[in-house]
């Protein structure tokens, strides 16, 4: 491997750490049910906040990387990652909420969204998984945060089990969306039954010209449908999803996009400096970090059950159903159980 992802190149876990860790895994999981926190996160109506209040940049890797930031500068950290097709309004009512709770929230725009730009005109406009973890390693590399709590939903809480599983030494606790969502091109080469694969409808959209010339030119149109299906009972206005809308008109976002739904299927190469982190993926790793996992009781994308991936989870874990219609954008539906979830996370 490079030594720009050499995975060994920085460690800040000595003997002493390991001995917590070792005896924080020997609590029964049976105790994980219950919440070690006393903080409570007050309740909120989503939509209370519509904006951040500024957008920061910084040279990470190969990006520019577009973030927004609340909370004390000096506070322990939590790093909040959206999916596709979001943007960091996802965020916009949780990070608000854990600022007040004494957390420093960092919220970045993936690469092909909002600010976030190349650095290089030459850099493949790749979205294969391990890029997008790496891209993290790297704003925290540049921020110089050494390790935070990640929390995710969707491209990002992929990302977040990535970082997890590959480089536990700089992620202290997880939330993590839908559970354990770290792929394998081989597994995805296996056929789905019918009902499944119907609802990978656009990853087949986009493996044909057609597909990304569409995407292209009805991409807010598209967003707003994945919207709708993702999250059936969500009534979102117009101006909810304009805000998060405006992040896709990136001038890479297509290329990412389409790139990261071919490559999981196998009809795009990855980068050959990513081929390690890749292989330890294939192998699904399980994740050792401190986990809470959440799902909607509305998720109308797809997503695996929890009794599926429970034990992928080695460390403390606990699971939660966020009940009343919650859909796939979970944190921005219902930020108040998002935010207690990190909170709680922390403290496992």
């Amino acid at each position: 491997m490079t030594g720009e992802f050499n995975l060994r190149r920085r460690r800040f876990m000595g003997v002493a750490a390991l001995t917590v860790a070792a005896a924080h895994f020997r609590v029964g999981r049976a105790a994980l049910a219950k919440s070690t926190s006393d903080a409570r996160i007050p309740a909120t109506t989503p939509g209370t906040n519509t904006s951040f209040a500024a957008i920061k940049q910084i040279d990470a890797g190969v990006l520019n990387i577009g973030y927004a930031e609340a909370g004390a500068s000096d506070a322990p950290v939590v790093i909040l990652l959206h999916g596709w097709p979001y943007d960091i309004h996802t965020y916009v009512d949780v990070a608000p909420l854990l600022a007040k709770a004494g957390y420093r929230v960092v919220v970045p725009h993936l690469r092909g969204y909002g600010t976030t730009r190349f650095l290089s005109p030459d850099t493949p406009r790749n979205g294969q998984q391990a890029a997008i973890a790496a891209d993290i390693v790297a704003l925290m590399d540049a921020l110089g945060i050494e390790k935070a709590v990640i929390a995710g939903c969707d491209w990002g809480a992929r990302t977040a089990n990535i970082i997890a599983a590959l480089w536990p030494e700089r992620c202290k606790a997880l939330v993590s969306v839908s559970g354990y969502l770290i792929g394998s091109r081989e597994t995805n080469k296996k056929p789905l039954p019918p009902k499944a694969e119907l609802a990978w409808w656009y990853q087949f959209y986009f493996a044909t010209e057609r597909g990304r010339a569409g995407y292209e030119q009805y991409r807010k149109d598209f967003a707003k449908l994945i919207w709708q299906l993702a999250s059936p009972k969500w009534n979102f206005d117009d101006a909810t999803f304009d805000r998060s809308a405006a992040a896709l008109d990136n001038p890479d976002h297509v290329d990412i996009t389409v790139n990261n739904y071919r490559w999981r299927i196998s009809l795009a190469d990855g980068e050959s400096k990513y081929d390690g982190l890749e292989n330890r993926l294939a192998e699904l790793p399980v994740i050792g970090v401190p986990t809470i996992t959440l799902e909607g009781d509305a998720n109308g994308a797809p997503h695996p059950e929890p009794a599926a991936y429970a034990k992928k989870f080695s460390g403390k874990y606990e699971h939660r159903l966020i009940s009343g219609g919650i859909g796939h954008n979970l944190p921005q539906e219902a930020p108040q159980a998002f935010a207690q979830a990190v909170v709680d996370v922390d403290r496992l």
